[in-house]
């Protein structure tokens, strides 16, 4: 299935675009060639060099979705996005596999390749609207910004990636693993599925909080709610640890 994809040149940020409109449908989508204030998980900015990436979001009206389940929503998204780089790197020969870091950067190796930042509108105590933002390091093989370990589908495979029908596989993935598991939800699943794909889950991992400053452990849980449980016994909720890359933290204490 083929979902609406309009595409723009040039704009601030497709998350910002998307939340003005209201006549949009279920798995809309907004992909821009230069996004000039791309947004990320805290706040951070997004580096994408133009025309070498892909920069978008889309639209999801879940049926039946409470918020307080909104973190089932960022696994489904995750997934997706590993499952789709997978299938990238499998067709062009290569064994690497992606993987999630929590919350919902996806990484190969040490490395990040794509981030996430949903938005949701609620409608008493559900999600009436979801706005998916996705930054998918593609082809894009130079990177200036001070991110400690970005990569890219080239820089890891030496292949240039036609943008325009992978953005429409990553949609239809999307979309079609929503709607799957909005009309047949199975947290427990969903969690081991996610739980299989987290990287640092076992060995020992520099992280880093205000409480205990620099420390070496690994994941042992993370709920359904997205609380993050280390091997030092301590749960974490978002902005509350950070994991360490090429002696830098990942920007998540704020």
């Amino acid at each position: 299935m083929s979902f609406a994809i309009e595409y723009i040149d040039s704009c601030t940020s497709t998350n910002s675009i998307l939340a003005e409109r209201s006549d949009c449908h279920h798995g809309h989508t907004i992909a821009c060639r230069e996004q000039t204030a791309g947004r990320g998980q805290r706040g951070n900015s997004w580096e994408a060099a133009p025309g070498e990436n892909l920069t978008f979001s889309l639209l999801l009206l879940p049926h039946r979705l409470d918020a307080v389940r909104q973190f089932e929503l960022s696994m489904i998204v995750s997934l997706a996005i590993v499952e789709s780089l997978d299938s990238i790197f499998a067709e062009y020969g290569s064994d690497l596999k992606a993987k999630v870091k929590w919350p919902n950067d996806i990484y190969v190796g040490d490395k990040k390749i794509c981030g996430i930042l949903i938005e949701n509108k609620l409608s008493g105590s559900a999600i009436e609207r979801a706005i998916v933002g996705i930054g998918l390091n593609v082809n894009q093989t130079i990177f200036v910004s001070d991110a400690p370990n970005p990569t890219s589908i080239a820089l890891l495979t030496g292949r240039l990636t036609p943008l325009k029908p992978y953005l429409e596989q990553c949609v239809d993935k999307l979309v079609e693993q929503f709607d799957m598991y909005d009309d047949c939800p199975d947290p427990a699943r969903l969690k081991a599925d996610y739980m299989q794909k987290l990287i640092r889950t076992s060995g020992q991992h520099p992280f880093f909080d205000e409480h205990n400053g620099l420390f070496y452990g690994h994941i042992t849980d993370v709920d359904l709610n997205g609380m993050l449980t280390l091997s030092n016994g301590r749960k974490y909720a978002f902005k509350e640890v950070s994991f360490i890359f090429n002696d830098k933290t990942d920007g998540t204490i704020s």
